[in-house]
């Protein structure tokens, strides 16, 4: 496999966890979430940052991104997923926003310059500096999560969350504690994110701010969008099929972010349940309630 192949293969990896990660919110939970990039940054500046000051190893240092990106999400929706769609909605993309002015302007970040010279990860003297090793511990990540993902939301509690994403008010009746509920699938989509991150940062190098904006959160929507909302495997879909058509597409990069905007709206409106979901979720944020 060429190594530009690799790297579309990792990259798609990445993203395929965070397309999983922000299904569960959306697709499984029915919250609205538009700032699911500042969860990846987190992850990504943590684990760059542990391995560089503290020299962490590989896994603690991606276990340090999981842990306080997953604690960040817990901090965020504990008061914020008491509001519903449009006004969660709202929040989630000014906590976006704050992670991306704080990220600019940290000393210890590295401020618009970004963290360069970050280490390939090791452990126990194996080394993934190699492409393809590097792509075999990206996939195992992303089994990982697929099984962790896949045992939820067909247990008991992927049940609740899906009595809550259809009807939250009888999901409350029939004894389903929905606050505690929405509070643990967030916190657990934002850790999943971090380990994103983490993947990111010590593949690439280097991080930057412009790495963890608004484009990226839409970019994360669009796939999960695309692929169809409550379906995992949809989420794999979008994610892949988002990688590959940027490359496709490289001499219209400017317009990108307008391609994407016309795609997510051409998807609400004409088919709302993506490629391979069955619900109809996406079109919830958009109604006017009376």
């Amino acid at each position: 496999m060429s190594a530009y192949l690799l790297h579309l293969a990792i990259v798609g990896g990445i993203y395929i966890i965070l397309a999983i990660s922000l299904n569960l919110i959306i697709g499984y939970a029915g919250q609205v979430s538009l700032g699911h990039a500042a969860f990846y940054g987190i992850g990504a500046y943590i684990s760059a940052l542990t391995s560089l000051l503290w020299h962490f190893p590989f896994p603690l240092a991606a276990l340090s991104a999981i842990l306080f990106a997953g604690i960040c999400g817990l901090l965020l929706g504990l008061p914020t997923l008491r509001l519903k769609e449009d006004y969660l909605a709202i929040v989630t993309l000014g906590f976006g926003v704050i992670v991306d002015m704080v990220f600019l302007n940290l000393e210890i970040t590295g401020g618009p310059d970004g963290l360069p010279g970050i280490p390939k990860p090791s452990f126990l003297g194996f080394s993934f500096r190699s492409p393809g090793l590097y792509l075999f511990l990206t996939l195992l990540a992303v089994l990982l999560t697929l099984a962790l993902t896949y045992r939820l939301v067909h247990s008991y509690h992927g049940r609740a969350l899906r009595a809550i994403r259809d009807h939250e008010v009888t999901a409350q009746v029939m004894g389903i504690n929905t606050p505690a509920y929405k509070v643990a699938i967030f916190t657990l989509a934002a850790a999943l994110a971090g380990l994103a991150g983490s993947l990111y940062a010590h593949y690439i190098t280097f991080i930057n701010p412009e790495s963890f904006g608004l484009h990226t959160s839409i970019l994360i929507l669009c796939m999960v969008v695309l692929g169809g909302m409550g379906s995992l495997l949809g989420a794999v879909v979008g994610a892949l099929a988002l990688t590959v058509l940027p490359e496709l597409l490289r001499q219209f990069k400017a317009y990108q972010d307008l391609a994407y905007g016309a795609l997510l709206i051409g998807l609400l409106i004409w088919r709302p349940q993506g490629l391979l979901g069955s619900g109809k979720l996406s079109l919830k944020f958009l109604e006017r309630k009376g």
